[in-house]
């Protein structure tokens, strides 16, 4: 494999540095993701490798099979490398290999079964005829990006089998100690859970034909997330409408977020406990975690606050942008506790973004109270994302192109500083970031001063 490297246009870069790109953009991203996933596959065989064994000769299997499948169906292997539950399956199985290298460890015990779930799924995907098998555990037998057959019981200890046949049909089983033997077709559409088969949930379809999936199966589908909630019909059709309306009102009122949302399938996991609570990995590029959203304002807000996330990571696997070394710690005006400089700045990009959500939806919510409070919340977010966004230049810690990448954020938090407010929501704006980090003083000590 010859690595080759990938170029952003000043254009572009600039673009997303002013909060926005659009679907080039995305575009862009999505493919650097896909090769840096390509990358770790490979240095992942490479490390399995030095170990040797059981483990080097299923690491080689399933890089040999992905290697197939590339060549028969490029888009077959993309889809899976690019799935959000890939990034975090290679990331951990390639850190567990260096640590058992550095250690003069053998191979036994790594999850190197993930990999080979993964080049089946894309095998799968290819219709490239294959056989593979690998040992049970309590993954249970989970195809990434398509999901698992409802077989029972199928513990650890027992053996998964994929078969794909010349014809293209796909056949997952299980055999072996503890297990019942028993195996089921993989359905054409692996999005309709059926009473053998369970994947994501198809909650919408998008303009460009990419889907919005809710994914409460997959065992990797977000870091720290494993126990499923156990949705209902009635919890799937909820939430189905609440991200159809919710990419209504993207698409009508914000058409640049919508255009970053609908550049690529994306993939919602629901979290469970009250309040709302969302979140997004830097290796799981395209998903976004969150409580269940009280409505489509709510959900298209969120989607924004994530997506600005995801786009701050990617670049951030392209280019340095900070002296990651730094161990000073911020004021950040929307957290509790002091952050590092990644963090910070990972704040105020998405706060750039979420402070242009709010500028549109004081003009477009149809409800008077509704425009009222995006006022409000429009003159806190923007205040607090120039101001995080002036600490981080004021740091010293930023390398030429962080400050480029800043400086654009400037730009376009300035501009909406200039924008006008009813005084009553600039008062209220005022008093909420007065209290925030009268809190933040109380808890943490006087915020560093700034010096610009």
């Amino acid at each position: 494999m010859t690595p080759l490297p990938h170029r952003v246009p000043t254009e572009v870069f600039d673009a997303v540095a002013a909060g926005g790109g659009g679907a080039r953009a995305l575009g862009l991203l999505a493919r650097a993701e896909y090769s840096r996933r390509l990358a770790c596959a490979y240095a992942v065989t490479a490390g399995v490798r030095e170990l040797g064994g059981a483990a080097a000769e299923a690491a080689e299997e399933a890089w040999e099979t992905l290697g197939a499948v590339r060549g028969a169906d490029p888009d077959a292997a993309r889809a899976v490398l690019t799935h959000p539950s890939t990034g975090i399956a290679l990331m951990d199985l390639l850190a567990r290999t260096d640590r058992a290298r550095a250690a003069g460890a053998g191979g036994t015990g790594l999850p190197v079964h993930r990999f080979t779930a993964l080049a089946a799924a894309a095998s799968v995907r290819a219709g490239l005829p294959v056989r593979l098998r690998w040992p049970l555990t309590d993954d249970g037998l989970f195809l990434p990006s398509l999901g698992r057959p409802r077989l029972w019981p199928a513990r650890p200890g027992g053996t998964a089998h994929v078969e794909v046949t010349a014809d293209g049909t796909a056949r997952a089983g299980v055999r072996g100690p503890g297990t019942v033997p028993a195996r089921t077709v993989v359905p054409r559409d692996p999005h309709r859970t059926t009473a053998r088969w369970q994947g994501a949930h198809r909650l919408a379809v998008l303009d460009t034909g990419a889907a919005l999936l809710l994914d409460d199966v997959d065992p990797l589908r977000f870091p720290g997330v494993r126990e499923p909630l156990g949705l209902s019909t009635d919890d799937v059709r909820r939430w189905s409408r609440t991200a159809r309306e919710a990419a209504r009102l993207l698409r009508a009122d914000h058409p640049r977020t919508y255009a970053e949302l609908a550049a690529g399938t994306r993939t919602l996991v629901p979290l469970g406990g009250g309040g709302t609570t969302s979140g997004s990995s830097a290796e799981a590029f395209g998903c976004v975690a969150l409580s269940r959203p009280s409505g489509a304002a709510g959900l298209a807000l969120t989607l924004t606050h994530e997506m600005q996330h995801s786009k701050f990571a990617a670049v951030l696997h392209l280019f340095d942008l900070f002296d990651a070394d730094a161990g000073e710690l911020f004021y950040a005006p929307w957290r509790p506790d002091p952050r590092p400089v990644v963090g910070l700045f990972h704040g105020a990009y998405a706060h750039t973004g979420v402070a242009s959500f709010w500028n549109r939806h004081r003009t477009t919510a149809p409800d008077p109270a509704d425009r009222a409070v995006a006022q409000t919340q429009f003159a806190r977010w923007r205040s607090a994302g120039r101001e995080a966004t002036l600490t981080l230049l004021a740091s010293g810690r930023l390398t030429p192109l962080g400050e480029r990448f800043a400086g654009r954020m400037l730009d376009t938090l300035d501009g909406l500083c200039r924008l006008p407010v009813p005084p009553e929501a600039a008062r209220r704006a005022r008093e909420l970031a007065a209290a925030h980090r009268a809190e933040w003083t109380r808890r943490n000590g006087t915020p560093r001063p700034l010096s610009v």
